[in-house]
């Protein structure tokens, strides 16, 4: 494997996508406050009786990632479907990691790191691995990155009144 220029830009972008995916959603609910806020779930809950994903996983956060992840991936020269692929799968990824924090009896919006980062970005780059010919250890070192680079993210957010915790 050698590594040229091209894909340390690829591998950027693609990070910034992820990024956009991660952060809209935040964004939103401080915009919007709890306007257009419904549970992703609906409510339900799963047969250990408690919140299948639980509340801070919305409708307009998911439709906001998919929307702001597809307009910057045009903006970086992707197409739109494939950033609203990229945002679609971050929120799905998003999603897994919530069921699997209620199963382990983490509330809402609390604190598992790695379980935090890694499925958003791992699913939506095992999906469009084979569209931009990524290679598994280009999709390990741009999960990797996403991972480090997000806590230190999500404390700029906080301090800039976007985020209601630090992580």
């Amino acid at each position: 494997m050698t590594f040229n220029q091209d894909d340390f830009w690829l591998g950027a972008r693609l990070l910034l996508l992820l990024a956009v995916a991660n952060g809209a959603p935040v964004v939103a609910k401080k915009v919007f406050g709890t306007r257009w806020s419904a549970p992703l779930d609906a409510g339900w809950r799963f047969v250990d009786g408690r919140p299948l994903l639980g509340p801070s996983k919305t409708v307009r956060g998911f439709v906001v990632a998919v929307a702001g992840t597809a307009v910057a991936a045009a903006l970086m020269g992707f197409s739109l479907g494939l950033g609203s692929v990229v945002g679609a799968f971050a929120m799905l990824g998003d999603a897994l990691s919530s069921f699997v924090k209620r199963r382990l009896n983490i509330a809402s919006s609390g604190r598992a790191t790695g379980i935090d980062q890694i499925p958003e970005a791992l699913l939506p780059l095992i999906v469009i691995r084979g569209v931009l010919e990524l290679s598994l250890p280009e999709v390990a070192a741009i999960t990797l990155a996403f991972f480090v680079l997000e806590m230190p993210l999500a404390r700029l957010f906080f301090r800039l009144g976007l985020r209601d915790r630090p992580y």
